[in-house]
Formats: structure tokens, sequence, C-alpha cells
């Protein structure tokens, strides 16, 4: 395959950018390295030559093995007051109870003393109105309620509006129980 001038010179140019970016790299390389080589005394107070200046090595490279270091940091107890990350749930903080006044804990002394004993609300009234009976023969007593314009006939044990269950029926009055605030009540007959 022939090569055309114009793709001779794009490879000349390939070439001369590929060299120089070698030279690049190692330009930048050969300082590292010559500063990263040991001179010939291997000790703790051996010195390196970086780019012309002289510096000591540090004594954490002294490849030697230092025992008494080693004793040290074996000695060393872990006494730790944080989290245990073991475990899901954090140890209970105690707090100390607050330093109180003497009159502060007369006051809540005398509140402690001043119980108050709760009362439940009475049930709500049953608003039912009785204003008649039916006395057939044979027949146990009818009652007639009403409430809020709705009219029912009811006999004993049956329950009104799903609510009211009618215990006793008499001439003059009725017996209601409240089925769902569990509440007896006497309801007297009403005329009109």
């Amino acid at each position: 395959m022939k090569q055309t001038g114009e793709s001779k010179t794009k490879a000349r140019i390939a070439v001369v950018l590929v060299v120089v970016a070698v030279i690049f790299v190692v330009w930048q390389l050969v300082p590292a390295i010559k500063g990263s080589a040991p001179s010939a005394t291997a000790g703790p107070a051996a010195t390196l030559i970086v780019k012309g200046k002289t510096s000591e090595m540090a004594e954490s490279l002294d490849p030697r093995l230092h025992l008494d270091l080693l004793a040290n940091a074996e000695n060393v107890k872990y006494e730790g007051k944080g989290k245990n990350i073991f475990r899901v749930t954090t140890e209970p903080v105690i707090v100390p109870p607050p330093v109180m006044s003497p009159l502060l804990r007369k006051q809540q002394e005398e509140a402690a003393k001043q119980v108050a004993v709760y009362t439940p609300p009475p049930p709500p009234p049953i608003t039912l109105k009785y204003f008649g009976i039916t006395n057939i023969k044979g027949e146990k007593p009818k009652a007639f309620l009403s409430q809020d314009g709705d009219v029912w006939i009811a006999r004993e044990g049956d329950v009104v509006n799903r609510h009211y269950k009618i215990v006793r029926i008499s001439p003059n009055a009725i017996e209601v129980e409240d089925l769902l605030n569990n509440n007896r009540q006497t309801i007297q007959l009403t005329q009109g």
C-alpha cells in the first residue's frame, strides 16, 4: 500500500510527538528515582542526595526491628468509654437527679398529695319519647316511640334504632337500655 505525501507527514509528526512525550516522562521520573535510591551507608543517620541537597532518612524507614517499641505497644490497654461497635444498642446513660431546693421539693410533695380523682362523664341521655301503648288481649304490650321525627313500635326485648333495647314496658313508663353506653334509663309516658 502506497503512502501519500500527506500521510507521511502525519506519521512523522506522530513519531516526533511520541519521542517528546517519552523524554518528558523520563525527565519527570529521573529526579524521583535518584531521590529514592539509598546511599552506600544504610543506617539511621544515612543521608540521601535529592536534587543537589542532602537530607537524613527518617527513623521509620529503618529496616531494623525495634523490640522496645513493640513492648511498649503491647502494654497499652484499651479503656474506651464510647460506643461498642459490636452492639446495636448503646449503654444506658445514668443521669443524676437534679438538685432541688427545699421549697420546690415541698411544692412537688403537696401536688402529689392532691391527686385528682377521675370521674368519667355521665352517659348521654336517651332521647326517645314514649307516647303510647297497645293493650290487646293475648298479645304482649307494644310501645310507641319517637325520636327526631322517626316513629317505632316495639315490644320488650326489641332493639330500636340499632341503639336502644326495650327492657320493660308498663302503662306509665318504659325502661330502655342504651347498648352503646351501657346505660339504663326510665322514660315516662308523654302526651302529644
